[in-house]
């Protein structure tokens, strides 16, 4: 006799997806994937669009970004070391988050850690070139640590909104970095681009062996690990996470709300700081306004369309690496403004604050028949 129940055991194992309990327990991770990867695809749909109004073949533009980006190794490694950065500071985003907070400064606190690295480099030219660059990494993390430390006191102790205050304090370190390269830090052989003096050649960072990548990708996966194991794994890390659940909540079981704002405004502000002191010393060998190359602004559209992850952040920051490596050749192959990548970054952010409206409302990922 046959029994016209399907074993369950068999059913769960043919189609998983199809079963209420996995897609409960697995259906907001799949959304954490879903949503911003259909957000890039349709960003990059849209800039396709954009990019055959003005007589160009839309296939010919994604190829020539794959290439650019990921096609050789020259495009990877060139892809990997612009990423380094973007991943430090995209961390100054995606910690301050944590927290409920949104912090736009990741260049600012750049430019300060640049500044200050470059400070410790010329003050100690006499140490041994170990202790000069722990010095730069020191000096730039607290730099920078300090510079975003600034916008969580004025949110705390003065209820500054710490989204415009973290802006206007980009604005105020660009002021400061341009003052002191074209004043009392000039090298006076600079003519025609201000700069402060070399850090000397000694002092600079190597790249990892067998490649041409620097050792700031290095920094800023330890880094993203680093932030991931505290943020999900430490008790400071749970009180953070509750405090911007509900901060007056917080307040009311007695956890020390201020203090978490400021550490984490610190140690924000602190991987930021250290991206600056990676350009100088692996990059530029000096500060002057080439270091104010968006990578700060880039971060935040890293750190959103990673969702604040700081593990998810290593890829994403990868991805819009090779985006960013990819725009020599588009202007070269197809004749495109380099700032192009630039257009698309902007049509890619619009698309992922705009998919934050489906989080939670795909039904079919909840369990739901």
């Amino acid at each position: 006799m046959t029994s016209e129940v399907a074993d369950p055991v068999e059913t769960h194992a043919i189609a998983p997806a199809a079963d209420p309990g996995f897609l409960q327990r697995y259906g907001g991770t799949i959304e954490y994937i879903l949503i911003p990867g259909a957000a890039l695809v349709g960003a990059l749909g849209v800039f396709g669009i954009f990019v055959a109004l003005f007589g160009k073949n839309p296939l010919d533009l994604y190829f020539y970004m794959y290439q650019g980006a990921f096609g050789t190794w020259f495009s990877w490694q060139n892809t990997l070391t612009r990423a380094a950065p973007l991943i430090l500071t995209a961390l100054c985003t995606a910690l301050p988050a944590q927290l409920g907070m949104v912090i736009i400064g990741g260049e600012g606190a750049l430019l300060i850690g640049a500044l200050a690295a470059t400070s410790a480099a010329l003050t100690l030219q006499w140490a041994p070139p170990l202790a000069v660059q722990l010095a730069m990494a020191a000096a730039g993390m607290v730099g920078g640590g300090l510079w975003i430390m600034l916008s969580g006191g004025l949110r705390q102790y003065r209820g500054v909104n710490e989204t415009i205050s973290s802006l206007l304090l980009v604005y105020i370190a660009l002021a400061i970095l341009n003052h002191l390269v074209e004043g009392m830090m000039r090298d006076p052989s600079s003519l025609n681009k201000p700069s402060t003096r070399e850090i000397g050649a000694a002092n600079m960072l190597g790249s990892i062996p067998g490649t041409d990548v620097h050792w700031g990708l290095v920094f800023g996966i330890i880094a993203a690990i680093a932030s991931y194991i505290l943020i999900y794994h430490t008790v400071f890390g749970f009180a953070a996470r509750v405090a911007g659940g509900n901060i007056r909540a917080a307040r009311i079981v007695g956890l020390g709300v201020g203090r978490l704002i400021m550490t984490i405004c610190f140690l924000a502000g602190a991987s930021a700081g250290l991206a600056g002191m990676v350009e100088v010393a692996a990059v530029q060998g000096r500060t002057n306004a080439n270091l104010a190359a968006g990578y700060g602004f880039t971060g935040i559209l890293v750190a959103f369309l990673a969702r604040q992850n700081p593990l998810a952040i290593i890829p994403v920051a990868i991805l819009l690496g090779g985006i960013s490596a990819s725009g020599g050749l588009l202007q070269r192959r197809l004749g495109l403004p380099d700032a192009s990548v630039q257009v698309l970054q902007g049509i890619i952010f619009v698309f992922v604050l705009a998919s934050d409206a489906l989080y939670g409302r795909i039904g079919f990922l909840k369990g739901k028949s």
